[in-house]
């Protein structure tokens, strides 16, 4: 992977998968992340246009500190409920939420930096690259993440390089 220029005239948009970001850092290191500091890394001192933690609900106590938490780290939070189907099982992804607004805010921005290590993203980031021209960027934990999508990807941060700084002991 050559290494990407990222200059501060450049426009950013991050894209923050937290069900996908929470569960690495719980099931890899037993934390949390410090998603403001992830936040930090994203924009590297370029211009900020959106910044968006996609989260979903499932109307425990703590969560809406978390999502407090989010919110005063300079991120919009936009959340939705967990579906929860006959027979147990659970869905609350935002992968097409996120496809969206990265296709949406494509027009606007230079680069686009996406939170995540879920390969469903690969062709996201393909189209984005190919025919938007658009930067793309990845930030995750290189064990969690599909090799792939780091693969595709202009450019990608191992969030477990720093772990101090990425992430919060429980």
């Amino acid at each position: 992977m050559m290494p990407i220029i990222k200059h501060k005239e450049q426009r950013v948009a991050v894209l923050i998968d937290v069900q996908n970001m929470y569960h690495s850092a719980k099931n890899l290191y037993g934390a949390r992340v410090n998603f403001k500091e992830v936040l930090k890394a994203a924009v590297a001192d370029r211009k900020l246009i959106r910044a968006i933690a996609y989260a979903t609900q499932t109307e425990t106590p703590e969560e809406k500190s978390f999502f407090d938490a989010l919110g005063k780290s300079g991120l919009e939070v936009k959340t939705k409920d967990l579906q929860i189907f006959p027979g147990g099982m659970k869905k609350g992804d935002w992968d097409v939420g996120i496809t969206v607004d990265a296709i949406k805010f494509s027009d606007l921005v230079d680069a686009i930096i996406l939170v995540t290590g879920d390969g469903d993203f690969i062709p996201l980031v393909e189209y984005l690259k190919i025919t938007k021209g658009i930067q793309t960027e990845v930030i995750a934990f290189s064990r969690s993440a599909s090799a792939k999508l780091q693969e595709a990807a202009d450019d990608f941060i191992d969030l477990s390089k720093n772990k101090n700084r990425y992430l919060i002991k429980k």
